[in-house]
């Protein structure tokens, strides 16, 4: 090609600054995206570094130690003391749930009723624990437990005064407990807080007693607080180590505490890796499961308060008419 045909193909040629730029433009909400993504991008490096990454590991070890296999699963339902312990610490967490649900109910259903100050004094007594060092709070256990204390002292006024309490799973069941109540009044609370009482007028209005209004209509909608706080609760109590090592012994070990016999002392990690699965699959199922209800509930809540408010505004507007 002639230096001649090159200068007059450049002359036919539209500036460059005159060209469609063919270069993709993101709108306003792609940048926000975009943005939102690289300001998540650390989280997510440091959530893959340090637990996606080291349970990757688990689950290999679990596989691979000592050989490649699932013998480490088999011996979780073959071996005789390794179900006792997981059947221990499944009642164990059972139990705790249960007595949180006893307690936390009653004392959660109390600060709807109460004024605000009153409430607020309520509140702040379930929120000291987490102001409290965990460990402070098993060694008060701890001196309240042990032979001649307080609480042998009480029992004795009753003819229980030489029972035995430090070291046994009753131990470390109220102390479990006591720490893991508020867990369960908080997200009792939240729900609790935005049912509407004037449906517990409406009920009354048709007939119904108090108690049976409560059982009705109030019980029903307060479900998913429940359904919420007791699956929290269960899924604390099936890792807990620091209270069932401080309180109890090792005849009554839990899961957590095999876990790190077997791993620091036996250097079984793929043992100890499977029983921790195993625990990963058994939460799991339980939030799975608690998702499920409490989805349910809040369908059926939304529909019950809608119906229901309905009813009340009938029922306040025939009051008012008499």
């Amino acid at each position: 090609m002639t230096a001649d045909a090159i200068t007059s193909e450049q002359a036919t040629r539209p500036p460059r600054q005159n060209r469609p730029d063919r270069r993709r433009v993101l709108s306003p909400a792609g940048r926000k995206r975009a943005a939102g993504l690289l300001l998540l991008l650390p989280a997510l490096i440091a959530l893959t570094m340090f637990f996606v990454l080291p349970l990757v590991s688990i689950v290999v070890d679990s596989v691979t130690d000592p050989e490649p296999g699932l013998s480490n699963y088999a011996q979780l339902f073959t071996d005789g003391y390794t179900l006792r312990v997981l059947g221990r610490t499944l009642v164990v967490a059972l139990v705790v749930t249960a007595a949180g649900v006893l307690l936390a109910y009653p004392y959660t259903y109390m600060m709807t009723l109460a004024g605000p100050t009153t409430r607020a004094v309520m509140v702040t007594v379930v929120l000291v624990p987490f102001w409290t060092s965990m460990l402070a709070r098993n060694f008060a256990w701890m001196v309240l437990m042990q032979d001649g204390g307080v609480v042998q002292g009480a029992l004795g006024l009753v003819g229980l005064g030489g029972t035995r309490l430090l070291g046994t799973t009753f131990a470390v069941t109220v102390s479990m407990t006591q720490v893991l109540l508020p867990f369960m009044v908080l997200p009792m609370y939240s729900v609790m807080q935005q049912i509407d009482r004037r449906l517990l007028l409406a009920g009354q209005s048709l007939g119904a007693s108090r108690l049976s209004s409560f059982r009705k209509v109030y019980f029903p909608l307060s479900l998913p607080g429940v359904v919420a706080g007791a699956s929290l609760v269960f899924v604390l109590a099936l890792g807990f180590y620091v209270t069932p090592a401080l309180l109890g012994s090792p005849q009554n070990a839990l899961i957590a505490q095999v876990i790190s016999v077997r791993t620091r002392e036996l250097l079984d990690f793929g043992g100890g890796g499977a029983m921790g699965v195993f625990m990963l699959i058994v939460t799991l199922a339980v939030l799975a499961a608690s998702r499920r209800l409490t989805g349910l509930g809040s369908a059926a809540r939304v529909g019950q308060m809608g119906a229901g408010q309905a009813v009340a505004g009938q029922a306040v507007a025939g009051r008012n008419e008499r």
